[in-house]
């Protein structure tokens, strides 16, 4: 256990690595051949991000661990809302910004509807996750397309905030920058075979399930950048880029890593396991639900909503352990799940939407 704990941890650290040089390489390559700072930004950053993510999941389907594939992406974008949210809105407020209301969590999730729809049938299948792909590819395209319209004092603004980090001339040139985007893949296809490996190890000396794993220790670990980017950011102050680094990823993790993986699946198709169709799926789109209510509020998250969102990450990770081992106590925390805490959200919900629309959206 001790040599498959350090395999974990370097798989972290090799993950963590590579996604920070892939995007270091690739956002400055894409500068160098004047792509806009603000297209790099939504595009080549939130990819980055979600890099481990994809490797993990991709690489967990090519070695027959299809659990710890979904289990990674569902898990991630839960840990992404509730916890890296939470987590970030207790160091400050969040700001929310008035695109991400409008137009970023619609389509983030619009996003998670649709893989609910692919998967009713127990399977995500492999031209279900070309479609996927491909939406991906038309989210870029269509971001691409919008930030031409920026305006001038915009991108002025991307600029200023680059050019500290331009002004690094080690990684000024273009084989410099080649060579991070090859160190960041090559960092990134190894840390995800050690984390997948190690995980699977824990699985079973843990006696519970590859989803389990998947949902928590896994999931938890491929987000690292999302963490590291939105704390760095809301100490920073700079708490828009806190909050668009989360949505941007649980969009791109859904459209890219699960449609990747199914293709790399085969004609087997991905297998959805019925506890993620009756519970972890919806979980995460209530997630994903819950940060509508919480934007409209007032477009800022508040550190009290942070301390709530941190709460219910916990009592989910609570809810698979016990589920997992059987144990007395789960039906205790289900009743004050259902009784308590979803019925408060869903007033809060329909409070925030009243109270939006009494008053109109900010803009």
């Amino acid at each position: 256990m001790l040599m498959q704990s350090l395999l974990f941890v370097a798989g972290l650290v090799a993950l963590v690595l590579g996604a920070s040089s892939l995007v270091r390489g690739a956002s400055k390559l894409a500068l160098s051949f004047g792509i806009s700072p603000l297209v790099v930004g939504l595009t080549i950053v939130a990819f980055g991000t979600s890099a481990p993510e994809m490797a993990v999941s991709t690489g967990a389907v090519l070695n027959g661990q299809t659990d710890i594939a979904i289990g990674n992406v569902v898990g991630s974008n839960i840990f992404n809302v509730l916890f890296i949210l939470g987590i970030s809105a207790l160091v400050a407020p969040l700001i929310v910004h008035v695109q991400l209301i409008r137009q970023e969590v619609p389509i983030m999730i619009g996003s998670a509807l649709l893989l609910i729809a692919f998967g009713l049938d127990g399977t995500l299948s492999w031209w279900e996750g070309v479609v996927l792909l491909i939406l991906m590819v038309v989210y870029t395209v269509f971001l691409i397309m919008q930030s031409r319209r920026e305006s001038s004092a915009s991108t002025a603004e991307f600029d200023a905030e680059l050019q500290p980090v331009a002004a690094q001339a080690w990684d000024g040139k273009w084989p410099a920058q080649t060579a991070l985007i090859i160190g960041g893949l090559v960092l990134l296809v190894l840390g995800s075979d050690w984390l997948v490996s190690a995980s699977v190890v824990f699985a079973k000396a843990l006696g519970v399930s590859d989803l389990v794993i998947g949902l928590t220790i896994v999931a938890a670990g491929t987000s690292m950048p999302e963490v590291a980017t939105s704390l760095m950011a809301a100490f920073k102050g700079e708490r828009d880029i806190a909050v668009g680094n989360v949505v941007g990823s649980c969009t791109f993790n859904i459209l890219g890593c699960l449609g990747l993986s199914a293709v790399a699946s085969g004609t087997l198709g991905l297998p959805l396991a019925p506890s993620v169709l009756t519970f972890d799926i919806w979980v995460m789109l209530a997630a994903l639900l819950a940060c509508l209510p919480v934007f409209l509020s007032g477009r800022e998250i508040a550190r009290w909503e942070g301390g709530v969102f941190l709460a219910y990450y916990v009592a989910y990770v609570a809810y698979l352990i016990l589920a997992s081992q059987q144990h007395d106590a789960l039906a205790g925390l289900s009743s004050v799940m259902l009784s308590f805490v979803v019925p408060l959200t869903i007033i809060t919900f329909v409070v925030a939407l009243l109270r939006n629309k009494s008053s109109g959206l900010p803009s």
